[in-house]
């Protein structure tokens, strides 16, 4: 085709001019093709005009758009205009396929193309007989596109479409083993309900991140429903008659709606439970988490278990340490004793040598004296200072005597003993000041106390021996320990309430009270069996030995008899000072003028072993009686 480029003729006011050439003209070529070519091409072929052709194309896509719905005149005709509310309106308009997927538009052209073909006008025409006013059917399509026009009352009747399965999958095996098959289109057609229109997850499959799965049921867990059930209601409040009447029949309405929404909140919280139960991804992940939280919890013991081992470890370490450091101090220890022990034995042999020594001196000098009495006297001080002074002592007057002669000799030894009685003298004071204080502090302490004040030191003693006789547990204790009392004290009248406040003041008081009551029976039964007389601290009357006491100075221990005295002096000492006192034999010995060390220690092995026979005998004749 050419086309040719003409200019416009100017008019009289106007003028022209050339401003630019042309380029060469083209000549270009091309096919018609299209839909308006199509269309030209087909009105040619049956001589229509374009007006005729616009007519008849618009019919027919008419025509088309009618015929996408279903027409289905069986329905129709078994509808009752009473009970239109219980119809399926989605079917009455032919749209039973689309139903709430249905859009506006489609549901105005479903209800145009009910009037073309039900309206009684077009039935009249063609025949058919019409019922009259809204006893005909065509009622019924009014009702539907009534309800199905209008956005609120198609939610409602969206709400209770009798078509939707509500039904729940339950939580067996064949759940669990097709649950993508049978959960899965469950969630798909409840989804509808749901107001987060945004907001969709689907179901996923096996291969979907745990994170996914659980947001989407904390989606389901957290659904809201749009459901509501206006439209079951049985009344409508706008029939009431005044009010009142309205206001209770909307009050009977929401109680009705409210059920039955908590019954569908109930059947979606039903559906989650039963699909997070029956998830094999949520198994998988809660095996996974269980097992994950066991191998912590193992990790954790043992990691305690490694601690507590190496605690352990360091522990033995240190012990070993001590151990071996404890070995070491031991040995050192024994070393050191087995030094004393021999220095101490050169020394006991060196005095024992100077004793003896210093005893031929003066036996050989006639104990420095022709009288008697002076000797017996001459002979107590050298016993004396034999055993109470120490070896530098006795080898300075060895050799005086070996050097001095006797006349020097006799001036240094009256000179020692003069020195020793003055510091015997002295120490005597010493105690008897010791001793009135005591009694001082005691009276003191007496006054405090009213009820330790009647208990007599005999009771005390005798007391506390109770004690240690019958300890807790006994049966029926502080009457036992009352009637002991009674049985060893002559006189003494207490209850078994006195003598647990007592025994429970001697406790509390002061620790060392049952030492102090010991002692005090001690000096006791030893001013009764010996007699004492009163200390005076400005004089002190000077003691004689006996003459057992002069021969335990001289042997070294009294082959005599134990006697009674002697014995109760035993027990009481032994009371008086415990096995973990030191140098316990020694003030044991001291207790005994009469006894040494070793005759104490003697005794007290003969005791144990007599104590020992007794109680094997006991045994033998209870067996021999159970036999």
């Amino acid at each position: 085709m050419l086309i040719d480029v003409c200019l416009p003729i100017p008019k009289e006011f106007e003028r022209s001019e050339v401003i630019g050439k042309l380029g060469e003209l083209t000549t270009v070529h091309y096919e018609p093709v299209g839909r308006w070519y199509e269309a030209y091409c087909t009105r040619r072929q049956h001589k229509h005009t374009l007006s005729t052709s616009s007519q008849s194309s618009s019919s027919e896509e008419e025509e088309d758009d009618l015929d996408e719905f279903e027409d289905d005149d069986n329905i129709l005709l078994t509808l009752d205009p009473r009970e239109w509310k219980k119809q399926d309106h989605y079917a009455v308009l032919g749209l039973g396929k689309l139903r709430y997927k249905a859009t506006d538009d489609q549901i105005k052209r479903a209800y145009k193309k009910k009037v073309l073909q039900h309206h009684p006008d077009k039935r009249r025409a063609a025949g058919i007989p019409v019922k009259q006013g809204e006893e005909d059917y065509f009622t019924c399509v009014t009702r539907a596109y009534e309800v199905l026009g209008v956005p609120s009352k198609r939610r409602s009747y969206d709400s209770v479409d009798p078509t939707f399965d509500d039904h729940i999958p339950p939580n067996n095996n064949e759940s669990k083993q097709n649950f993508f098959k049978v959960f899965g289109p469950v969630f798909q057609r409840n989804i509808r309900w749901s107001t987060k229109t945004k907001k969709v997850l689907t179901l996923g499959d096996e291969e979907t991140p745990f994170d996914q799965v659980d947001d989407f049921y904390n989606f389901w867990y957290n659904f809201e429903s749009w459901r509501e059930y206006s439209y079951l209601d049985e009344e409508e409040k706008e029939k009431g008659e005044n009010r009142e009447e309205r206001r209770w029949i909307e009050k009977q309405n929401k109680a009705v709606r409210l059920k039955l929404k908590k019954e569908e909140t109930q059947r979606i919280r039903q559906l989650v439970d039963n699909a997070y139960a029956c998830d094999p991804r949520v198994i998988k992940y809660k095996t996974e988490e269980r097992e994950r939280k066991m191998a912590d919890k193992k990790a954790k013991q043992d990691a305690i278990r490694m601690k507590l081992e190496e605690e352990e470890r360091k522990r033995q370490e240190v012990l070993e340490v001590e151990r071996l450091a404890r070995e070491k101090e031991e040995e050192e220890l024994k070393m050191q004793m087995a030094v004393q022990k021999r220095e101490k034995e050169a020394l006991k042999k060196n005095l024992k040598k100077e004793r003896k020594l210093l005893r031929t001196f003066i036996k050989d000098w006639e104990y420095l004296s022709n009288d008697e009495k002076e000797r017996v006297r001459n002979m107590q001080d050298l016993d004396r200072i034999a055993e109470l002074s120490t070896v530098e002592t006795l080898t300075h007057l060895n050799e005086v005597a070996s050097s001095g002669g006797k006349e020097k000799f006799a001036e240094e030894f009256f000179k020692k003993v003069k020195e020793l009685n003055e510091r015997i003298d002295e120490e005597k004071r010493q105690q008897a000041m010791e001793m009135m204080n005591r009694k001082q502090q005691q009276a003191s302490t007496a006054d405090k106390s009213a009820n330790a004040s009647s208990w007599s030191d005999v009771e005390v003693q005798t007391l506390i021996k109770a004690v240690n006789l019958f300890p807790a547990g006994t049966n029926a204790r502080w009457e036992t320990i009352a009637n002991f009392l009674k049985l060893h004290v002559p006189g003494s009248n207490r209850n078994a309430k006195e003598t647990l406040a007592r025994a429970k003041e001697l406790q509390k008081n002061d620790s060392n009270l049952k030492d102090e009551a010991n002692k005090k029976a001690y000096e006791n039964f030893k001013r009764d069996t010996h007699g004492a007389a009163s200390v005076v601290v400005s004089q002190v009357s000077e003691r004689y030995e006996s003459p057992a006491e002069m021969q335990v100075y001289e042997v070294g221990s009294n082959p005599a008899p134990w006697t009674a005295d002697e014995q109760k002096l035993l027990e009481q000492a032994m009371r008086t000072y415990p096995a973990s006192e030191a140098d316990r034999w020694d003030k044991i010995a001291e207790c005994i003028p009469a006894r040494s060390k070793k005759d104490c220690m003697k005794r007290y092995k003969e005791l144990v072993e007599l104590i020992r026979t007794k109680k094997l005998a006991q045994a033998t004749t209870a067996s021999t009686k159970k036999k």
